[in-house]
């Protein structure tokens, strides 16, 4: 008898073990942070005057792509509370929102209504790079037919990242990177060498080089953390020297891969940054700002007209 009872008591122990991992890990899951797409999806059908749970969120989102400078941010309640600092913390869905909205879509060709329909919604759910769109208050992404002229303030930087009596630019991986991503870097930058007046050359001295690359993830010390919702791929600085930071967290694949990003592909875009490029608003250019999974992309006539006319190559 004391037997079974020792037996009925070890088994129902072990269930209620059992039940309270499952109830963990159920917490656990429900604690996950939501996609970008989930994130986004929530502000549907939102426009201006509503007030919106966690809007706040997305206005600092187009505020870090430059859709929004703070000391334009509009009141929510009335112009004696305009705190603009706690306005950017709030969930009124304001005239501030509804503008940087409205460039939004001009830049990525979409109904410029202001309102966050499903094409603004999916749009913004694109996984993409960490750059603005908008610099200085100024877009520098352009809409228009193929033969419009591309003028020198289109460029990231101010001028020309590189002098042209520099004739050969230094790249590095930092020691540890995975070696199975130095070919598609240096494809990439083989490709924008038949545009722009240098030859790329690799080096092994990584804090020597004038290109300096490798794969970050969370706060890494440049004040852009890969975190958060958007699902941000990389991002790419010059000063004090040129670098690009590849999110260590995405699943990096080499072509086109079910549910990976290709490697060339974005490369492609980032040194394009370094070289200095702005986003382009033609979708089908390597400078379009986001790219989709388990897709490639190379050199489009807008990513070179604009290459040449940075660099004054004919």
């Amino acid at each position: 008898m004391k037997t079974f009872s020792l037996h009925a008591f070890m088994s129902l122990f072990l269930l209620q073990l059992l039940l309270m991992h499952a109830l963990a890990s159920d917490a656990s899951n429900n604690k996950r942070k939501p996609s970008a797409l989930e994130f986004f999806e929530q502000f549907q059908g939102s426009q201006k005057g509503d007030k919106v749970k966690g809007i706040h969120q997305l206005r600092k989102y187009l505020q870090s792509l430059g859709y929004i400078n703070q000391n334009n941010i509009s009141p929510s309640i009335s112009l004696d509370n305009s705190d603009k600092e706690s306005h950017i913390e709030d969930d009124y869905f304001g005239e501030d929102l509804e503008s940087a909205i409205k460039t939004y879509q001009i830049n990525f060709n979409l109904n410029a209504t202001g309102t966050l329909d499903l094409q603004t919604i999916s749009t913004m759910a694109q996984p993409r790079c960490g750059l603005p769109d908008i610099i200085n208050g100024t877009t520098r992404m352009q809409r228009g037919s193929a033969d419009k002229k591309y003028d020198i303030h289109y460029a990231f930087f101010e001028g020309p990242r590189w002098p042209l009596t520099k004739k050969t630019v230094t790249f590095a991986f930092q020691p540890g990177t995975r070696a199975d991503i130095h070919e598609p870097v240096r494809v990439a930058l083989l490709l924008w060498s038949n545009w722009a007046p240098f030859a790329f050359e690799g080096s092994n001295d990584y804090e020597n080089a004038d290109i300096k690359i490798s794969f970050q993830r969370g706060d890494h010390g440049d004040g852009t953390p890969f975190d958060g919702p958007w699902h941000t791929l990389a991002h790419a600085f010059s000063d004090p020297y040129a670098v690009v930071h590849f999110n260590g967290d995405v699943n990096w694949v080499m072509g086109t891969v079910k549910g990976g990003f290709d490697m060339q592909t974005v490369a492609l875009h980032e040194l394009g940054h370094v070289l200095g490029l702005s986003h382009s608003s033609v979708k089908a250019a390597s400078m379009w700002p986001s790219t989709r999974a388990g897709t490639t992309k190379g050199l489009n006539d807008d990513d070179i007209r604009r290459m040449k006319m940075l660099y004054g190559r004919q």
